[in-house]
């Protein structure tokens, strides 16, 4: 899974995405510090130990830099910024019931809306899975940065970056499609 560069002086119209979702009963917003464990449980329970660590880091911000979607108290999905390193998306994740509505793109556009407000001129999506997906947002590939080398030497990876297993491997996570989705 190769990094990839956003131009966040170019971004989509980030108003229609979150009208649209709002239409559907979906409220995309930045989380607040008192939703902490309930973000991390749901998202420990969807997706993997790596992330909640890497969501964790972005409670300790002020405002924080997790992104939220949600219907109700249904948490849908969730987006993260300068949790792993600075200037950096992700991850981001949206229930897989809820794929395919537009949800994962509502929140990819805010949380980089959010890193544009913060001052940040573009965004790197490190080890990007749905390079499609991104590509559609505007983000490029970063050349010869695949394997991500950010996450070189992190523990549990070794595999990835030194013996060759494939991308789908990458922290005995699910493969996700062009679309975004886990197959």
């Amino acid at each position: 899974m190769p990094d990839m560069l956003v131009k966040l002086y170019d971004l989509p119209a980030l108003e229609p995405v979150i009208a649209a979702q709002r239409a559907l009963g979906v409220n995309i917003r930045r989380c607040m510090t008192p939703e902490k464990f309930l973000v991390l449980d749901w998202i420990r329970e969807h997706f993997s130990e790596y992330w909640v660590s890497e969501a964790d880091a972005g409670f300790s911000a002020h405002p924080t830099t997790v992104m939220l979607a949600h219907r109700g108290d249904q948490l849908l999905g969730f987006a993260c910024y300068d949790t792993t390193f600075k200037n950096f998306f992700g991850p981001t994740g949206v229930d897989a019931a809820e794929r395919g509505r537009g949800i994962g793109t509502a929140l990819l556009l805010a949380t980089l809306q959010a890193m544009r407000d913060a001052g940040y001129m573009y965004a790197i999506i490190g080890g990007a899975g749905p390079v499609g997906y991104y590509e559609k947002a505007g983000a490029a590939v970063i050349p010869d940065s695949e394997p991500s080398r950010a996450y070189r030497g992190m523990l549990g990876t070794d595999a990835v970056h030194t013996q060759g297993a494939p991308s789908d491997s990458f922290l005995g996570m699910e493969s996700i499609n062009q679309n975004g989705d886990a197959v």
